[in-house]
């Protein structure tokens, strides 16, 4: 195990301020602008001793026959090995060159009303967006026609300077993103006049955007590349569009099935009959059986919303409410009492509401398929 005690040179009862000294003034010895590039390697090995035995946990457990060191890890009088050994050969920012200009754009969002029939076939259609597109002067070079960006005579082209700094180590030299041209590279000395050396300019656009059968509230479409451009002309991001269905006055959607409620004459529903309903796809005839009873549910086949991104449709479930008339005159209330004489309801039996299903449990039950 590498003795840490030999490479800072302290005796293994060293004090706690003993250790920062002595590894402080080898730090000092060992500077990249004293000892150069030859002092690299023990100035390694002393930063790494130091992150062990400057710790009291650290030079406990190594005291105890474990080293704790990791390459690259671990922190040195609150400075991270990593962060101390990049600072003094030049890591950072600086290897990583100048910042381009071009970037990717942002992505957007835009919501788009749709009626039912709408979402129910699908549509085409044309939306008007506030975005940022290309500049059309200067093609998102940035720069005025005739003239291109040059080398930032402050960073040569590096996009970053390197200043002095004071610390405990005495005189570093940190490197920082060059301010004169934002860390670039480069400068516009003539920037374009149309978009102010942005390389994109602001612009009210129409779109035409389809829209699948089957859509509904919340349902996001996306569009690649219709989004914003980028600086400088960078790539543009997508345009999210959320749908927001309108609510329909007959019409109650679940699902892909529809949902609406016709009423029904008592004598109609008593005897049967056919009523004509404005749907969808035009008029359709619903046909009432004989004998049809409050909550019944007549369903039409296909007549719903079409199925996102599948072929096929849902149903459309008309729910019948019977209508008691209850402004009969004498002669209809005479014909009624006749009837019930005939029926022998004119005193009938009370009966349990609960032994029958209940309109709400009867559209339960379709619902779920019983």
């Amino acid at each position: 195990m590498t003795d840490y005690y030999e490479i800072l040179g302290v005796p293994r009862d060293a004090t706690q301020d003993q250790i920062k000294k002595a590894y402080r003034k080898l730090a000092r010895e060992l500077h990249p602008d004293v000892a150069g590039e030859e002092g690299a390697d023990r100035f390694k090995d002393v930063t790494r001793a130091y992150e062990v035995l400057g710790t009291a946990e650290k030079r406990q457990a190594y005291d105890m026959g474990t080293d704790p060191s990791a390459p690259g890890g671990g922190q040195a009088g609150g400075f991270g090995f990593q962060d101390i050994f990049e600072t003094f050969f030049g890591g950072g920012q600086a290897q990583r060159g100048p910042v381009p200009r071009t970037r990717r754009g942002q992505d957007a969002l835009l919501r788009l009303d749709i009626d039912l029939a709408e979402a129910a076939f699908g549509a085409r259609k044309e939306v008007t967006i506030d975005t940022a597109r290309v500049c059309s002067t200067c093609g998102g070079a940035c720069t005025r026609p005739g003239t291109s960006v040059q080398t930032c005579v402050v960073c040569q082209g590096r996009g970053s300077v390197q200043r002095v700094a004071r610390s405990f180590l005495g005189q570093v030299m940190t490197t920082q993103p060059c301010a004169a041209c934002q860390g670039h590279g480069t400068t516009i000395p003539e920037p374009c006049v149309d978009c102010a050396g942005e390389g994109r300019v602001r612009t009210r656009q129409t779109i035409s955007i389809d829209v699948p059968a089957g859509v509904d509230t919340g349902t996001r479409i996306k569009l690649s590349g219709q989004g914003e451009v980028g600086p400088a002309g960078g790539p543009a991001g997508d345009l999210y569009v959320e749908i927001r269905e309108r609510k329909h006055p007959v019409f109650v959607r679940r699902g892909d099935d529809l949902h609406c409620t016709l009423e029904v004459p008592m004598t109609a529903a008593a005897l049967g009959t056919t009523i004509e309903l404005e749907t969808l796809d035009g008029p359709r005839d619903v046909t009432f059986p004989p004998g049809t009873q409050p909550g019944d549910v007549v369903t039409l086949a296909d007549l719903g919303v079409g199925h996102l991104h599948v072929g096929g449709r849902g149903d459309l479930d008309v729910h019948v409410d019977v209508r008691v008339p209850h402004d009969l005159d004498d002669e209809q209330a005479e014909l009624l009492r006749r009837l019930a004489a005939l029926r022998g309801e004119e005193r009938p039996e009370a009966k349990v509401a609960s032994a029958h299903p209940s309109v709400f449990s009867r559209l339960k039950d379709k619902l779920s398929g019983r």
